[in-house]
């Protein structure tokens, strides 16, 4: 039954290429619209009748999916934010896909949180779930708390904040010659551009809890506390695919799909995926009876993870892996965050430290890119005292104190050695 409407924020390649693409192929849906800035793209899929394609990178070629019937609304624009508000206000389901959770209060009256706010008091709907499928282990709290700031009321009733996690790698392809020597279909036709994503599926959301609606977005899976796999795809996920990357860079590979053949850092990628990421969220998560937290249930993760992360069909390269530096070494993120985790658990994080030291080494080599303070231009990585190392993580830092700093300034450069080994130089 075509019962639902779907409204989303947002038309990247995980928003087009699987909240919108599953609301499409489950068939549950009578309308699909999605609000997204960049009017080119826009007008692109609008001329093709709201018809796109995305590229699905499977484990032995690239297979092409249509999408049909899709409606790319600009809000700027005064008749497509009229339709777009129609839209939302009937939206059974709405899922954001933005780059921050910074975004959903940018533009004012076409924010996202002003516009679903502006929706939810002219709600159609009987019932409304929205997904927020930004990287933030607490996006859909921000979301609602943003959302309910500007209605200067409480939500209405029948209505709820999802989280998720969305383990599902993918890119926007923009090289022509890379979209023909992958011979991948573009967005639409005529334009530079085409959507890149993996076959993989297994997306986590919290669950519904409204009672008598069923979503009809089919391909979440529901989680009453998501917080553990949150950390799980943070800690583990997030942070070995940081790992490949900065490593990868220091050695001198370029695609991901090359590191596969690199036994000495898959080897360390394993290690600290297995022992330092696993076996700190197995110990801390271990009383939830569920398989992941298992040892069993974490290596075939990390087995899988390293698999698809090198997929060949995927062709993701290095640099973008490992781009955005500065948030990457943030101090709860995936990198210093993993290494906090595992020393609250007992173990010591000594690939994780490596890491941060080549995350650290590709930040003192393009510290005019990172906009360091002078005094951390022209530091060589290779001999940085713990006292500079001190100050450059106080810079990352910024005004923050993260669990366990002393013990992450002595394991980060106590990697220095062995990492001037390993990118042999």
């Amino acid at each position: 039954m075509t019962e639902h409407t779907f409204a989303g924020f947002g038309f990247g390649p995980i928003q087009a290429g699987l909240l919108a693409k599953e609301a499409f192929q489950s068939g549950n849906f009578r309308r699909i619209a999605v609000a997204e800035i960049d009017q080119a793209l826009v007008d692109a899929v609008r001329d093709n009748t709201g018809t796109y394609y995305v590229n699905v990178a499977t484990a032995h070629s690239i297979e092409t999916a249509r999408i049909d019937g899709v409606e790319v609304l600009n809000p700027a624009c005064p008749e497509h934010r009229s339709r777009l508000q129609t839209a939302l206000a009937e939206a059974t389901e709405i899922a954001t896909s933005l780059p921050s959770v910074d975004f959903y209060t940018t533009g004012q009256t076409n924010s996202v949180a002003a516009l679903i706010a502006e929706a939810l008091r002219n709600r159609k709907a009987d019932a409304t779930i929205i997904y927020a499928a930004e990287n933030n282990n607490h996006a859909a709290e921000v979301l609602q708390q943003a959302v309910v700031d500007t209605l200067g009321a409480p939500l209405p009733e029948r209505v709820q904040f999802l989280n998720t996690v969305i383990g599902k790698m993918s890119r926007v392809v923009t090289d022509p010659r890379e979209i023909a020597q992958l011979s991948l279909a573009p967005i639409v036709p005529g334009i530079d551009r085409a959507f890149l994503v993996e076959e993989f599926n297994h997306i986590l959301a919290t669950q519904a809890s409204i009672p008598g609606f069923a979503p009809g977005t089919e391909v979440f899976i529901e989680k009453s506390d998501l917080l553990p796999f949150e950390e799980a795809k943070l800690y583990g996920h997030n942070a070995i695919h940081a790992l490949l990357a900065f490593l990868g860079s220091l050695r001198g590979h370029v695609g991901m799909t090359d590191l596969k053949d690199d036994k000495t850092l898959m080897g360390i990628a394993r290690e600290a995926f297995l022992h330092e990421s696993g076996g700190a969220l197995i110990r801390k998560y271990t009383d939830l009876k569920e398989d992941l937290f298992t040892e069993p249930g974490y290596r075939h993760f990390a087995e899988d993870l390293l698999t698809r992360m090198t997929n060949p069909h995927l062709a993701d390269t290095v640099a973008r892996a490992g781009r955005d530096l500065v948030r990457k070494l943030g101090p709860t993120d995936r990198i210093f965050g993993t290494m906090s985790v595992a020393l609250e658990h007992g173990i010591e994080p000594k690939n994780m430290g490596l890491s941060a030291m080549a995350g650290v080494a590709l930040l003192l080599q393009e510290a005019e890119l990172h906009d360091l303070p002078d005094e951390l231009r022209g530091l060589d990585w290779r001999s940085v005292s713990p006292d500079q190392l001190s100050i450059v993580l106080r810079w990352l830092w910024r005004d923050q104190t993260p669990p366990f700093s002393h013990d992450l300034l002595q394991y980060t450069h106590a990697a220095q050695d062995r990492l001037v080994e390993l990118a042999g130089v």
